[in-house]
Formats: C-alpha cells, structure tokens, sequence
C-alpha cells in the first residue's frame, strides 16, 4: 500500500513541473502536455488535502462553561 503523499512532497512535485515546462527548451508538444496533465493532478490533490484540513480545523471557545465549535477563517476571506 503507497502511503499519501504530504502537501509539502505534492507542492514539490507541483514546483519541479512547472519548473521544468518554463525552463526546458527542447521539452516536446506531447511531453509538455504529459507534464502539465500531472501537475493538474497534483494540483487537485493539493486542493483536496486543503479542503480536509480546512474542515477539521475548528476553534473552541469556552464559553459560559459551554464548549463552542467554530469554523477558523483565514484573514483574507
């Protein structure tokens, strides 16, 4: 069984592809397209890790002696 990648090792791979696609000159029309068709991939893997995470992080708030359960924002929504 393959063990999941981590969003760090996905970002890497992510990072080295479009590396390669902006740097290689003499990189093929169909190796071009290989490589961009696995960065969406990755990509979409990226996005769903994101997603899980965003879903499990929540803030507790004590709150009268109540345990309040809220969603954490990032700033910048």
């Amino acid at each position: 069984m393959k063990k999941q990648e981590t969003f760090e090792e996905l970002l890497q791979k992510l990072e080295d592809i479009t590396n390669k696609l902006e740097k290689e000159e003499n990189i093929s029309l169909e190796e071009s397209m290989k490589l961009f068709e696995e960065g969406i991939g990755i990509s979409k893997k990226c996005n769903q890790q994101i997603e899980e995470a965003e879903k499990k992080i929540m803030i507790l708030i004590n709150e009268n002696n109540e345990i309040k359960e809220e969603k954490f924002h990032l700033g910048n929504e």
